[in-house]
């Protein structure tokens, strides 16, 4: 039976659910990527990781339009019929039988994945405000943080039992999971449909990349993105390089975990500090360590006890940068701040991925291409975040 406004707890727990889909899709197919690649690219593993850049851009891409959707059509239908094409397309990857197939379902499940993604956080807006809807979304974060830390852990376990076919079978049982709780329990929470053309879109985008402090934002959130989606193409290989293939997803879990404290150290010191500056800071103390690592690994000290702890600082950027960059981009945009949000995101996303599959795909056995790439990355945004004033 649908309600109108569900309780604190069981809202925090479906909101975090609905967030969670995209996590999952991701983190729980890592352990798989090897038996992928045998399976349906023997002759050029290096494209495998894409499977990760095409769910990410399929995603990036529905972020633009679902959020418009939404708000003109309701978030249940588009909540729906998201999941729905979430669903078919992991249905479809199961049964792929080479890696182009598998690249096109992967895309079309991000696409249909940004429809729950959009629309939990629209859900937590249309119903809570000020403290109290930031308070619902910190306590949404930390249950949703501790995704990436199972998620490589579920997808061995599927593998081991079943084969990595069954990871997207998951997939397609979490979404209905999901979004079944949403239809079956929350009613539809939007009160003033706004109609969606697709002029509204260009205006928005327009006025988005028409402001400096706003593409500046973007900018060094796509660098950010670039570096996350690059760990996320290479981390498995270069575990197994350090001959950790079999425990990839406990180290991965570990490295989760240590790194969801930097949200609750952000919460802690922006307001002190200011978004600018802590941005500008760990993009600074990302630049020493991949320096740092390259130093130490060319000079033979290397192994996965180094890799680890620098592994922790890059996902540690996730939790000091993505909310603070978005909240700067979204800044100057109040009169327009959903589509402004849907507009930042999307671009970031895709220009993120864009940026990260090179990093992904130029594995060597090593770590040395996930180094330099989150070296001029965050070089790149240290410089451009010095550009901007408090």
């Amino acid at each position: 039976m649908t309600q109108d406004r569900l309780s604190q707890v069981e809202l925090i727990a479906m909101i975090a659910m609905l967030s969670a889909m995209t996590a999952f899709s991701i983190d729980a197919m890592l352990p798989a990527l090897p038996q992928m690649a045998d399976d349906l690219a023997p002759e050029d593993p290096s494209r495998v990781p894409l499977v990760i850049i095409a769910f990410v851009m399929g995603m990036g891409v529905g972020t633009l339009f679902t959020g418009p959707l939404s708000d003109a059509y309701g978030r249940r239908p588009i909540a729906f019929w998201g999941a729905a094409l979430f669903t078919v397309a992991a249905l479809w990857g199961s049964v792929a039988q080479d890696i182009n197939e598998l690249l096109t379902a992967r895309f079309l499940q991000g696409l249909g994945a940004a429809g729950p993604r959009v629309v939990a956080l629209a859900i937590v807006r249309d119903l809570y405000s000020g403290r109290q809807m930031a308070k619902i979304l910190s306590l949404t974060l930390i249950i949703f943080t501790l995704v990436p830390a199972l998620a490589p852990s579920i997808g061995a376990a599927l593998m081991w039992g079943f084969g990595w076919r069954a990871i997207f079978v998951a997939f397609a049982i979490f979404a209905i999971i999901a979004t079944g709780w949403l239809l079956m329990r929350q009613a539809e929470t939007l009160r003033d449909p706004r109609p969606f053309t697709l002029t509204l879109i260009r205006t928005g985008l327009v006025e988005v990349f028409s402001h400096p402090r706003v593409v500046t934002a973007i900018a060094v959130l796509s660098l950010v993105f670039a570096i996350l989606f690059g760990v996320l193409a290479s981390v498995q290989p270069i575990f197994a390089s350090y001959g950790h293939a079999e425990s990839f997803h406990l180290w991965f879990g570990a490295a989760s975990v240590v790194s969801a404290s930097a949200g609750f150290l952000n919460a802690a010191i922006v307001e002190r500090l200011g978004m600018r500056r802590v941005v500008l800071s760990v993009m600074v103390a990302q630049l020493g360590f991949s320096a740092l690592f390259m130093a130490l690994t060319a000079l033979g000290v290397g192994g996965v006890w180094l890799f680890f702890p620098w592994l922790v600082t890059l996902l540690f950027i996730a939790g000091l940068g993505i909310g603070n960059l978005n909240s700067m981009a979204v800044e100057p945009l109040g009169h327009m701040a959903g589509l402004a949000a849907s507009t930042t995101t999307a671009a970031a996303t895709v220009i993120g991925a864009a940026l990260g599959a090179p990093i992904g795909m130029a594995f060597n056995g090593t770590a040395i291409p996930l180094a330099v790439g989150a070296f001029l990355a965050s070089g790149a945004g240290a410089a451009l975040m010095l550009r901007l004033d408090d």
